[in-house]
């Protein structure tokens, strides 16, 4: 079971599609639609040096449910980059579709970070 822990749905291409049509069904597979809760990366200020730079701290995630056997979750690739070394359960978005103007709609894969 794949779960869509991104703030929108995700679609995912064939292989033939090619980048350049608005057509959003055009050689369309399947449409994940996202959970209620994203995941996202938090942030934690640390403070500002006395040369005005903020220290900001990555690599905190919130919205991600433990790992469940079977189940693999799509996410961000900040989300998944920062658990990169904690987590093999989490997908990307790889290999985009956009459409005329070059927005993403879509991708032909998902794929898991190492």
């Amino acid at each position: 079971m794949i779960l869509n822990l991104t703030p929108h749905p995700i679609r995912l291409y064939s292989d033939e599609r090619e980048d350049g049509s608005d057509d959003l069904d055009l050689h369309l597979r399947e449409i994940i639609p996202p959970e209620a809760t994203p995941a996202r990366l938090a942030t934690v200020d640390l403070g500002t040096q006395a040369d005005g730079t903020e220290l900001v701290e990555y690599g905190h995630t919130y919205g991600l449910p433990p790992k469940r056997d079977g189940v693999r979750y799509v996410v961000s690739l900040v989300v998944a980059l920062a658990l990169v070394d904690r987590r093999s359960d989490l997908l990307v978005p790889y290999r985009e579709v956009r459409n005329t103007s070059g927005t993403v709609i879509g991708c032909r894969q998902l794929v898991q970070p190492v």
